[in-house]
């Protein structure tokens, strides 16, 4: 259920001439949703809609049923995020032109604030497509979300190889929440809906243009403590991303390339003009954001058990090893359980298994 005021400030995202800037000083002009929606001419003109648009406005306006749309939404089950909901994403809001809503499907929780964007070019050669699948599972075990915009290469990589590696992402469009670009992202899309948010600042049934991918980038780096771009072509758009991280005074990574390399040219022209820093390694991205406090928490989380099999298993461990056979017989649990759940224990790094089938902790 949303709340009242929410179907005012999605009237006012369907309006044509209302971008985020008059929508902002509309807001302020006029204090509360409803009166915003329903200003005058000479409250619009004072919040910047050209008179030359008005006509066009005020016939969309009185057209519009705002209930019709909130029941659109709710069918399609897309929920909306407005800039005054205390969920709204704090590091976006700090932005300049911060969406005044978000349409959005999933969900964006506060394990979120620690996130980076990943992105690239579309067309990535064999380095980047490798670069982009190592660098981003080392990110998440690191405790952070991956942000990106689902386009094609860096972006459907770097999403892919975060929900691969059980970590959280958010997908950020530059068309309607309805409207899945490329299409076969579909399957991606799903994904993503599913662990972590898909979110737009576009009215639903707004098709892709290359005019709106410039805002969508504001919002990618917006979210995030910083943005890595993976590899860029000389004019890629993800440079623009990275022009925004730094207009937000958000930290900007690049990863070099050979001098002869067109698809690195972006990357290497950010780190010659000192505008992003080289990393050749997701250790120096950790180092730089000063994220060893997250990564300690991280380490602690995992140690911990996860259930009552790791609990009874870790209590019969120590520094001495200790066989799989005794383990199962003190344990009172069956093989496969102890076995599998051993297994899952040496993953985390809390046991090591020492000689045939003996365990010993870790820590």
């Amino acid at each position: 259920m949303h709340h009242p005021d929410v179907r005012f400030l999605v009237g006012l995202s369907l309006l044509p001439g209302i971008g985020p800037a008059r929508f902002h000083r509309l807001l302020d002009r006029c204090k509360e949703p409803e009166r915003a929606w329903r200003a005058s001419e000479s409250e619009l003109v004072a919040a910047g809609v050209d008179v030359k648009a008005m006509p066009a406005l005020l016939e969309k306006r009185a057209a519009l049923s705002l209930d019709r749309e909130m029941e659109k939404l709710e069918r399609l089950e897309v929920s909306v995020l407005t800039i005054f909901d205390p969920a709204y994403p704090p590091r976006l809001k700090e932005i300049f032109n911060a969406p005044p809503l978000l349409y959005m499907k999933g969900e964006i929780t506060r394990q979120d604030d620690q996130s980076v964007g990943v992105v690239g070019t579309r067309g990535p050669t064999v380095y980047g497509k490798e670069l982009a699948a190592r660098i981003v599972p080392e990110l998440v075990r690191s405790g952070l979300t991956i942000v990106s915009g689902l386009a094609r290469g860096i972006d459907s990589i770097a999403h892919r190889a975060s929900l691969e590696a059980g970590g959280r992402t958010i997908a950020v469009l530059g068309c309607g929440i309805d409207v899945i670009y490329p299409a076969e992202n579909r399957t991606l899309y799903g994904l993503i809906r599913d662990s972590g948010a898909v979110v737009t600042e576009y009215p639903l049934g707004t098709k892709p243009d290359a005019f709106n991918v410039p805002a969508r980038n504001r919002i990618i780096s917006g979210l995030t403590l910083g943005t890595i771009v993976v590899e860029a072509q000389y004019t890629s758009g993800a440079l623009i991303t990275a022009d925004y991280a730094l207009e937000q005074n958000r930290e900007v990574f690049a990863f070099p390339g050979r001098a002869t390399d067109r698809g690195s040219a972006g990357c290497n022209r950010l780190i010659r003009d000192g505008r992003a820093k080289l990393v050749t390694s997701t250790e120096d991205i950790v180092t730089e954001l000063d994220l060893t406090v997250a990564v300690q928490q991280l380490e602690i989380k995992l140690a911990l058990p996860a259930n009552d099999e790791e609990s009874r298993l870790l209590a019969l461990l120590s520094h001495e090893p200790v066989h799989i056979d005794d383990l199962s017989r003190q344990s009172a649990l069956p093989m496969p359980t102890v076995a599998s759940t051993m297994m899952m224990l040496e993953l985390k790094g809390t046991v090591r298994q020492i000689g045939s089938m003996s365990y010993t902790l870790v820590r």
